[in-house]
């Protein structure tokens, strides 16, 4: 009887000590970069180093999960482009279907870490945790963020609270959404915020707390699905200005095989009239499909009933990159003006 007693406890102790399986998915970015002095922030080489040496940075990963890693890719993220992204996609959703793999973080250069997120947020089909990580300081610096930002995002990834979540950043002790976040500013390693949304959650010493969920569907509940891709539909960004002369640049996206726009209006999504009637003579020929967005940062982007029937697309409160992300997958699946507008409402 003692026997079976001792047997019991020491069985629940192993499964309540047990650590999470977590794979890392490298691709570079300043969390891997490397500067030519310990005391430079800016200069460096995205990039530079390997997945490996990021982790030999933060020993204390070994005691709160089991790491395995891969190296994607290895770039400045401003060259982040959609091979690395199917590539990324068809990874993680691969390893959701891994009974071996409780999460999976992502290293990401911050540039365009918010784009990547969404993308994978969209076409995700799993619901384990995937997290984006980061650093604005290279892994060189003497202040590198890279390692405190690295263990968070390992110990979120691990969290059972962060399942059925979307995907996520970490970056500066906060847990944001994929679709509400963005980069703030150049250099500060605050960087990071939701300016619609606020912050979902918040990393203390390896605990994740979490504020409130999101609402929008993401992941297994969107209809996006990468998996037989090789490629995605060419979709660009337009800026409109004062005395706005980007009807020239519309009309070279067009030429070179754009099929949507995204418009980054002014104020609540305007667009100069230059602009706006060479979109609409774009629409009437069919040649393009076009979303309003806004250049502002913040707030929904409506659309008149007018727009509506010239076949304009509101974004919503997706800033134009994000749209872009949107609009792609959109494309991928019909070429209905109306259902994409309601992709644009549900995602």
């Amino acid at each position: 009887m003692y026997k079976k007693i001792i047997l019991g406890a020491f069985m629940m102790l192993t499964v309540l000590s047990a650590k999470p399986n977590i794979m890392i998915l490298a691709t570079g970015g300043t969390i891997a970069g490397q500067a030519s002095s310990a005391n430079a922030t800016t200069g460096y080489k995205a990039g530079a180093l390997g997945v490996d040496v990021l982790l030999k940075a933060v020993p204390e990963l070994k005691n709160i999960a089991n790491i395995s890693t891969e190296q994607i890719a290895n770039i400045d993220s401003s060259n982040m482009n959609d091979e690395i992204w199917l590539k990324l996609a068809k990874k993680v959703n691969q390893l959701m279907n891994n009974g071996n793999i409780d999460g999976i973080v992502i290293t990401h250069g911050t540039d365009t870490m918010e784009e990547t997120a969404y993308f994978l947020n969209l076409v995700t089909k799993g619901s384990k945790p995937v997290v984006l990580v980061g650093a604005m300081r290279p892994a060189t610096a003497t202040s590198a963020d890279g390692p405190k930002n690295l263990y968070n995002a390992v110990a979120l990834a691990g969290s059972k609270n962060a399942l059925n979540r979307g995907v996520m950043v970490a970056m500066n002790d906060k847990i944001y959404a994929a679709r509400d976040v963005t980069k703030t500013h150049t250099l500060n390693v605050e960087t990071f915020k939701a300016p619609n949304a606020g912050e979902i959650g918040y990393i203390v010493d390896g605990k994740a707390v979490f504020n409130h969920t999101v609402t929008k569907e993401h992941t297994r509940n969107t209809p996006f699905d990468v998996s037989s891709l090789m490629s995605l539909p060419k979709v660009d960004i337009i800026y409109t200005y004062s005395n706005d002369g980007s009807q020239v640049a519309s009309e070279a996206f067009v030429k070179a095989g754009a099929k949507g726009l995204v418009v980054a209006g002014s104020g609540a999504g305007s667009i100069h009239e230059n602009s706006k009637n060479y979109l609409i003579k774009l629409l009437k020929e069919k040649k393009v499909f076009v979303v309003k967005s806004s250049r502002v940062g913040s707030g929904l982007v409506p659309i008149s009933k007018e727009e509506l029937n010239q076949g304009f697309i509101s974004a919503n409160d997706l800033n134009p990159q994000k749209a872009r992300v949107l609009l792609m997958l959109a494309l991928t699946k019909t070429k209905d003006p109306r259902q994409i507008a309601k992709y644009f409402e549900y995602y």
